[in-house]
């Protein structure tokens, strides 16, 4: 079994609950205050870690509570933490949520994120059949470096480019599997697009992005499920419709299982069936990086149908 290297960010998340998101202006009473770990590198790390996978975290966090409760929770989670630095110039990374009606805004301070550097991945254990695993809440050259790394020796590179921004047509070619949703892939492509549009035009657009004719680009619909576009092949992944209490941390999950899985040799529909189980179950809980699920859950998911 391969290992997952994820290069990425570590956030306290604090999460305000509400009936409904105020508009511009306005104040509303909310419910309560929750703090979560979260951050996108973290939750995808949490997700491997708790499906089996042998996961390594590389990231930076603060000199301060939040840093020391993060390192607290990320090493309960048979996390490999000795790729995390401590940086006391600055405060730990942190993301300001508002839940509302299942839905939620996200505000994120990047603060101890933003130095991750390329001499963080630079002495990364990385070997054949590993996969490196990245984000865009990291600087993009760090993320270069650390592919460039994963890619000389054989390892597969996975990125997940959230939040959506523009990236040199270098890192992509880079990426063996690109995982994003819809909005994403449309923003990077330069065209809009969105969940409801026929599964012809996303894999259209797709292919369009695709730096290389190996490339895989898997793309979340949430509830509608994945669509896959594997080299010349296209496929979907039918969604799972439940009852969704709190999404956010719902594609971080579905990243780390898929990279959990693809780590152990699992083949690429089996491997986002699995993920997007995980996904399902994620949603169904409060928080990012707690709502994460073990294997065995996910396989009474899978065998429940």
């Amino acid at each position: 079994m391969g290992r997952v290297f994820v290069a990425g960010s570590i956030n306290m998340d604090v999460v305000a609950t509400a009936d409904r998101h105020p508009k511009v202006g306005e104040t509303v009473a909310g419910q309560q205050v929750l703090y979560f770990p979260g951050g996108k590198g973290a939750n995808q790390a949490v997700a491997a870690s708790r499906l089996g996978a042998k996961t390594t975290l590389i990231g930076r966090l603060g000199k301060d509570s939040f840093g020391t409760e993060l390192r607290t929770f990320l090493n309960a989670q048979g996390i490999d933490p000795g790729s995390i630095r401590e940086t006391p110039e600055t405060h730990t990374g942190t993301a300001i949520i508002t839940v509302a009606a299942s839905d939620n805004t996200i505000v994120v301070i990047p603060g101890s994120n933003a130095l991750v550097s390329a001499d963080d991945v630079a002495d990364v254990p990385l070997a054949k059949g590993d996969v490196a695993v990245s984000q865009f809440e990291i600087p993009l050259p760090t993320i270069a470096a650390f592919f460039q790394r994963a890619r000389a020796v054989g390892a597969t590179t996975l990125l997940n480019p959230a939040p959506a921004q523009k990236m040199s047509g270098e890192l992509l070619a880079l990426v063996d599997i690109l995982v994003l949703n819809e909005t994403e892939l449309g923003f990077l492509a330069g065209t809009e697009l969105s969940d409801s549009d026929e599964a012809a035009k996303i894999v259209a657009v797709a292919r369009q992005l695709q730096a290389r004719p190996d490339q895989i680009i898997c793309i979340t619909l949430g509830k509608r499920g994945v669509l896959a576009l594997a080299g010349s092949e296209e496929f979907a992944v039918q969604g799972r419709v439940v009852k969704a209490v709190d999404t956010t941390g719902a594609g971080d999950c579905f990243v780390g299982a898929l990279t959990a899985q693809l780590a152990d040799g699992v083949t690429l529909r089996a491997a986002l069936a699995f993920a997007n189980a995980a996904a399902s179950i994620s949603v169904q809980r409060m928080g990012a990086g707690p709502s994460m699920p073990t294997a065995a859950e996910v396989a009474a998911v899978l065998s429940a149908g």
